[in-house]
Parts: structure tokens; C-alpha cells; sequence
């Protein structure tokens, strides 16, 4: 599926009326962001199998703290979830899938409905980046890749396509999703930046983050970074 036609899928109503989720703890898809999913669970095989004759779209829905006890039902989580495509699937021979996932949206859930299905459905919203001064939005995307260019010369591995993936996004509030969605770890910080929809304040992050990584590697490097 084309950008366009994903743009479309997600712009349907329907597409966000009732949508699947997969909830997770601690697992965080931002817009731009990469997932490997392992499905094992028979719910979530359902889940998987009605996305792939549909839309391809779920909800990765973050569990909220103490979910341990209410996980075979219906345990809380974030109402601000990233909304993932199907970007690749294989169905092993015992049932299971492998996916891949590409974030495409972040949502915000307005009302579980009835449970119906063996998984989770909800109807969400789309949540849209506010507007932002464009010259400081471009001054903060020219720093972050500065940021990321120095990073790319103190890391092993990867460093080409750090250079290309902050270059290669469509605008810096895309930007700065797709850096975080690569380098930011802690599941705190990547739910604060979903659930952002101010593109300097996703930039602002974002930059501390990469800074944050280059004082600890930069050390290492005999002082690559000037």
C-alpha cells in the first residue's frame, strides 16, 4: 500500500470506528516506527487474521501499570495509542504470525466497545499535529540533524541510515517521530512523545535524547564529537 492509500485507510471513518487492539505492556509504536510482532495468543491470532481480510490496521495500545491481574480481559490502557499497518505477515504451519508493523497514526481512544470478538475493539480519533511556528520548526529540525549526523560517527552500526532516516521524512514533526521511534528506548518517553501533538515539543525531546546519547558515546570516541 502506497502512503497515499494509507493516508486514505486511516482517514475513513470506519477505519477508527472500530478498531482492533493489541495491548501491550510497555511496547510504544510511534508514526514512522518499526514493530516486529510475534503472535502467539488465539485471540490475537483472530485479530491478525480479521486485519489481513481487512484494513491491515491495529491499535498497539500500551497496558497501563498493574495490568498483571487483569490481563485475560479487559486490563486498563493509555487512552493515546500509535496506530500500526501490516507491513509484512507470515502464518506458521502451527498457527502463529510473524508481522511487521510500520506506525502510521497516533490516536487517542474514545470508548471500548462491547466485547463482541475474542480481542479488543475501540473507537478512536486521530490525533493532528498542532500548528507551530515553521522557522523555528525548521531551526530545531537543522539542529537535530546535526545531532544525528555526529551520532552516526560515534555508533558501530547504523550510522548510514541514521544520516538517511532524519533526512528522509516529510516534515520535522515526521522527523522527529521517526528518530525517537529508532533511538529512544524507555517506554516513558516514547508514550510523552505520542502523545505530543506539538512538533517543537517532539523535536525538543527528541534532540535532548540524541544529545543525551552523545555525551555517553561520544566519550569512547576520542572525542569525535566537537
Amino acid at each position: 500500500m502506497t502512503r497515499e492509500a494509507t493516508e486514505n485507510a486511516i482517514a475513513d471513518p470506519e477505519a477508527l470506528a472500530t478498531l482492533p487492539i493489541f495491548p501491550l505492556a510497555d511496547c510504544v509504536l510511534l508514526p514512522g516506527g518499526l514493530l516486529p510482532l510475534h503472535v502467539f495468543e488465539p485471540r490475537y491470532r483472530d485479530l491478525t487474521r480479521d486485519c489481513l481480510a481487512g484494513r491491515r490496521l491495529i491499535g498497539m495500545a500500551r497496558l497501563r501499570p498493574g495490568h498483571d491481574s487483569d490481563y485475560d480481559s479487559r486490563p486498563p490502557i493509555y487512552d493515546r495509542c500509535g496506530v500500526g499497518r501490516i507491513m509484512a505477515s507470515e502464518e506458521l504451519p502451527d498457527g502463529r504470525f510473524v508481522l511487521l508493523l510500520r506506525g502510521v497514526a497516533r490516536v487517542e481512544i474514545a470508548r471500548e466497545l462491547p466485547a463482541d470478538r475474542s480481542y479488543r475493539l475501540v473507537e478512536a480519533h486521530r490525533l493532528i499535529d498542532a500548528h507551530c511556528d515553521a522557522n523555528a520548526a525548521r531551526g530545531h529540525h537543522k539542529l537535530l540533524v546535526t545531532l544525528c549526523d555526529q551520532l552516526a560517527g560515534v555508533i558501530e552500526q547504523g550510522g548510514s541510515q541514521l544520516r538517511d532516516l532524519v533526512r528522509g521524512c516529510e516534515s520535522p514533526g515526521a522527523c522527529a517521530d521517526a528518530v525517537a521511534a529508532a533511538l529512544v528506548a524507555d517506554p516513558d518517553a516514547r508514550q510523552e512523545l505520542l502523545e505530543s501533538c506539538d512538533p517543537i515539543d517532539r523535536l525538543e525531546r527528541t534532540i535532548g535524547h540524541v544529545g543525551q546519547l552523545l555525551c555517553e558515546l561520544a566519550p569512547a570516541a576520542g572525542g569525535a564529537v566537537n
